[in-house]
């Protein structure tokens, strides 16, 4: 980072004076022109290593402090996932009860596991019977009409079909995904930041996160989906470093053994088979086949891929990027995407393509005969049927709900849901004696870390001003991974939606509150007041929202509390 002051701009920075009058006039909302490192540098930035005082200090020896270090890449992520594994695994079958939209995953789930489509429920008080009865209840023949694709409910189904029919066998793989994002954006922090400290802190933000700790501890679809989101943009990451790599192997290198820039290599190198940005393709199928939200995070990441693509050639030397771009990059980062994550959603629906007796598998030979598309296979027109109908559901939703919000609210957590409350009497299930005999309450409210996400509302204003003033392609892709999240339910403000659809860009908020805290802790080069500072800062932020997220710990874990004390935690009157 440079200073951002006009005046650095001054004697030997003279040279990067702003060349445009917009660009000096830009100074004074904290515009800086770039420092320039090596094109090396640029193409593949190397990982921040400790600075050897801090070794000094602590008394290690250099080699050892070399194989700490080189250990660290992984050990740190997994010491951190470790950690979010223990918190989330932790008495996973608490409640002992069928909360919120399980009613619907968890019988889903395990009808798909068994026969291969969803069933229908229709016998009473079916959820206290398997709750009972775990694994004797008859899965019902009579096919169900349900709104989201199975990928999801394959998902929850395998860790019943290990654990069988009760809660911890329904939330056993969510709970496991929750915890394998942790390990995920230790690593992609790692990658982005070039540092294995900043990795390992965005990991912590969201192992203490409550919406993603709730979310890792209740079989619905959104903790599955926001795992494959995240899964496909840490691959697009490695594809990025990959492609930026084989680029630079093939510039020229002078006399000096100092890389230089080439048109010629820039615009006209292939680069080949790129097995990371296929495999973000079958991820961000399978994001699309657990919600249908995940499609706008495909046409965002789609745009990204190649948005990176353009300004590797760019560093490179091209003089056209974009041409360069649209010839060799364009068709093979679509082929890799959208064919693929068709492909790939299509084969979620296997079970239902392959039996007979899923709702709406025979409508092209019944109410859908004749028509324009009968050259098409019979499972296919009944899928697209199916698929038409699903979707004037879900944009005809407008009935109300307590806990229905609008997206605006969803950053300040202004109305999360509450999954399951009931009243403990005293003496019972851990309950004590409270003040004055009253009762205990017991919630699991999917309520983000209020400090965590408080401390992002400032957190993606920089890194706004980070991506328009710096052009910094960290910050911009931060800012996609949000908006690609969250935008899309702002087209859709008169639907019944609700905040734990936030759940699937949670990690980057947490890559946002990362970010604001590295700059927090002071540049490369900053004195020693600088730095002091910095730390006590960053460090007071963490430490209260690791102490916030301990706070409101009963209230994601549904522990009895007095209800004074759960009052106390009702900080804003729409949590109520």
């Amino acid at each position: 980072m440079t200073s951002t002051a006009p005046e650095a701009l001054q004697g030997q920075d003279a040279d990067r004076r702003p060349p445009h009058s917009w660009q000096r006039r830009l100074l004074r909302f904290g515009y800086a022109p770039r420092r320039t490192p090596s094109l090396r540098d640029r193409l593949v930035p190397p990982y921040v290593r400790p600075n050897r005082r801090t070794w000094a200090v602590l008394g290690v020896p250099e080699p050892l402090a070399r194989r700490v270090e080189r250990w660290s890449a992984w050990g740190g992520p997994l010491l951190v996932a470790l950690v979010a594994g223990a918190l989330r695994f932790w008495h996973l079958d608490r409640p002992k009860a069928v909360i919120f939209d399980e009613t619907y995953y968890a019988k889903d789930a395990w009808a798909l596991v068994n026969q291969g489509y969803e069933g229908a429920w229709r016998l009473k008080d079916v959820d206290k019977l398997i709750l009972k009865y775990p694994g004797d209840v008859k899965v019902p023949t009579e096919p169900s009409y349900v709104v989201h694709p199975p990928m999801g409910k394959w998902v929850i189904g395998l860790g019943e079909q290990l654990f069988g029919l009760n809660p911890f066998g329904w939330r056993f793989m969510v709970a496991l995904l929750g915890t394998l994002s942790v390990l995920m954006l230790c690593r992609i922090g790692r990658r982005l930041f070039r540092s294995t400290f900043l990795g390992c802190l965005a990991g912590l933000l969201l192992a203490v996160d409550g919406l993603h700790f709730v979310m890792s501890r209740t079989a619905l679809l959104d903790m599955v989906l926001m795992f494959f989101v995240v899964a496909a943009f840490g691959c697009l990451l490695i594809d990025r470093d990959r492609s930026r790599e084989r680029l630079a192997a093939a510039l020229p290198v002078d006399a000096d053994g100092v890389l230089r820039p080439d048109a010629g290599v820039a615009e006209t190198l292939r680069l080949g088979w790129r097995p990371w940005r296929l495999a973000a393709g079958v991820l961000l199928g399978l994001a699309c086949g657990t919600k249908w939200n995940g499609l706008y995070v495909l046409a965002a990441f789609g745009l990204l891929t190649v948005a990176w693509d353009v300004g590797a050639r760019r560093v490179a030397g091209a003089v056209r990027p974009y041409a360069a771009v649209a010839k060799r990059d364009l068709l093979p980062a679509f082929v890799s995407t959208v064919p693929v994550a068709i492909a790939t959603y299509l084969a979620t629906w296997t079970g239902w393509i392959v039996g007979d007796k899923g709702y709406y598998r025979d409508w092209a030979t019944t109410g859908g005969k004749g028509g324009n598309f009968t050259w098409l296979p019979d499972w296919l027109r009944s899928l697209w049927h199916y698929e038409n109908e699903v979707y004037k559901f879900h944009v005809g939703l407008t009935d109300g709900h307590t806990y229905d919000s609008n997206p605006w609210s969803w950053i300040v957590v202004g109305r999360p849901v509450s999954y399951y409350y009931e009243d403990v009497k005293p003496g019972v299930d851990g309950c004590g004696a409270p003040v004055g005999g009253e009762k205990c309450a017991s919630e699991v409210l999917a309520l983000g870390t209020p400090l965590l996400w408080w401390a992002a509302c400032f957190a993606l204003v920089y890194v706004l001003w980070r991506w328009f003033f710096r052009r910094d392609w960290r910050a911009g892709a931060i800012a996609c991974g949000v908006a690609a999240g969250w935008v899309p339910w702002f087209f859709y403000q008169e639907r019944t939606i609700f905040l734990f659809y936030a759940v699937v860009f949670v990690p980057f908020l947490c890559l946002a509150v990362t970010m604001m805290i590295g700059a927090m802790l002071g540049p490369p080069g900053a004195d020693e007041r600088r730095r002091a500072v910095g730390a006590i800062g960053a460090g007071v932020l963490v430490l209260l929202i690791i102490w916030n997220f301990i706070y409101f710990w009963p209230l994601y874990t549904g522990d009895p509390i007095p209800l004074e004390e759960w009052r106390n935690r009702m900080w804003l009157d729409t949590w109520v």
